[in-house]
């Protein structure tokens, strides 16, 4: 089961301290949000999920981490000064602003006037003032994608690990879009990170790698908690395709809102190495890319056996941390029909996203032995290193085990005065929510074996 609603989701995620909206007491900042003490377990969990598969799990990818601000420079030879904006509408009734592309009909979806402007181009790049003087001709973009960043230091990660074709550089940061509506909570925000990997092969197998890395995408969302039925493959037609792409495959979910892109995978061809390359005509390069650039780099790879330089093709996994957090968290919910007619709120989220990867609860409140045997217990599963274990010393179980199956924690360890006798403890499982009593020695084990 998923939410009925967005509402449902955004409600939840304030209660329970998933996601604010950022600047809230004043009012708020449209399309910024802020993630809250359980949100950024959440957030951090599934990105080290997907470094985890990109970069430990594999034998051809290396890691970077780049600076946000980027020159005008590259984003002029990459194309987005001249490319990247989205068709900006006015309503003359009403006053309110809209991407063309997103209506239907031409009406205004806020007071449904047709009196509206002609579609005129909207940058959406943010730019900051950069040097002492702000005078308007010194400044700095903050980058509209990791990406960039990456192949500039296509380079100097080449040089500093000695990788040959085909290997990858995989990113995870910040990036931002100056979004003429952003709308439906996270899924369409001004700030936002990306998980990104920039493959690069040689240029005849780029179509066998662009289909590898399709398939093992949907393979790591189903790890994460999305089944492969709820992952529609739709190719992007040619009219739609951003300037440097020859072909992209876009992952469909359903969110609570719509059908929407989940992850894109691009076969960006050699087109962004070719736009940053010094001496572009002493290479062959396919892609209709940008000359005369001020680079100083060569941004290829030379044959050992044939000694000639070429520029690798790309192959571009990009996913948006925001959008994947909002598809676990609503392939995660569920409301459940108890007994007596009650009902439960339960995140089903994979053991390993979890934001709370077990609870510890003294039976009685600030009862002195129950609280230091659990506040022991507690210390010996978070030295595990598997996440956040928290001490819920509220002295009410069953409002406990509610609160940690609203908030997805997967075990529940119980302290009770049997504890104190025997040394055992009471475990209770959100998914099944049943209970067993194993050896305080033997806890451990247990919660790593569930969570792994």
């Amino acid at each position: 089961m998923a939410a009925k609603t967005m509402e449902e989701l955004v409600a939840l995620c304030k209660r329970r301290g998933f996601i604010y909206q950022s600047n809230e007491i004043y009012g708020g900042l449209q399309g910024l949000f802020d993630y809250g003490p359980l949100g950024v377990e959440l957030k951090n969990n599934l990105k080290q999920s997907w470094w985890r598969s990109m970069v430990y799990e594999r034998d051809d990818v290396e890691g970077l981490d780049a600076s946000i601000l980027t020159a005008p420079s590259v984003l002029k030879h990459s194309g987005h000064e001249d490319t990247f904006s989205d068709p900006l509408v006015d309503c003359r009734s009403c006053n309110s602003r809209w991407r063309a592309d997103h209506l239907k009909e031409l009406i205004c979806p806020s007071c449904g006037s047709s009196d509206l402007t002609d579609p005129r181009p909207f940058n959406l790049m943010l730019k900051t003032n950069f040097g002492p003087i702000d005078d308007g001709s010194s400044f700095a973009y903050l980058r509209p994608e990791t990406a960039q960043q990456t192949f500039i230091n296509f380079k100097n990660v080449l040089d500093s690990t000695s990788r040959n074709l085909p290997f990858g550089i995989a990113q995870i940061g910040k990036a931002f879009r100056n979004e003429v509506t952003p709308r439906n909570f996270l899924f369409r925000v001004r700030e936002f990170e990306i998980m990104e990997l920039e493959f690069f092969v040689e240029p005849g197998t780029a179509d066998h790698w662009h289909n590898f890395w399709v398939q093992n995408r949907i393979k790591w969302w189903s790890e994460q908690g999305i089944e492969k039925n709820k992952l529609d493959v739709y190719k992007v037609p040619d009219k739609d395709l951003a300037h440097y792409s020859e072909s992209t495959i876009d992952l469909m979910y359903k969110f609570p809102h719509a059908v929407e892109e989940l992850e894109g995978i691009a076969n960006r061809t050699d087109f962004d190495l070719g736009s940053h390359t010094k001496n572009q005509s002493d290479l062959n390069i396919k892609a209709k890319v940008i000359s005369n650039t001020n680079s100083n780099a060569k941004l290829a790879v030379q044959d050992k056996q044939t000694k000639e330089w070429k520029v690798p093709y790309v192959i571009e996994p990009a996913a948006g941390v925001e959008r994947g957090v909002l598809a676990i968290l609503n392939e995660a919910f569920k409301i459940e029909k108890l007994e007596g007619g009650k009902e439960r709120t339960v995140l089903a989220f994979k053991p390993h996203l979890a934001p709370i990867k077990a609870a510890v609860i003294p039976l009685k409140r600030n009862n002195e032995e129950l609280v230091q045997a659990a506040t022991s217990l507690k210390r010996k599963l978070q030295s595990l290193s598997l996440g956040r274990v928290l001490l819920e010393n509220s002295g009410n179980i069953g409002k406990s085990y509610r609160r940690h199956d609203e908030v997805g924690t997967p075990l529940c360890l119980t302290v009770d005065f049997q504890t104190l006798e025997d040394q055992t403890v009471t475990v209770r499982d959100r998914d099944t929510m049943g209970q067993e009593r194993i050896h305080v020695e033997e806890a451990p084990a247990y919660v790593k074996e569930h969570i792994n």
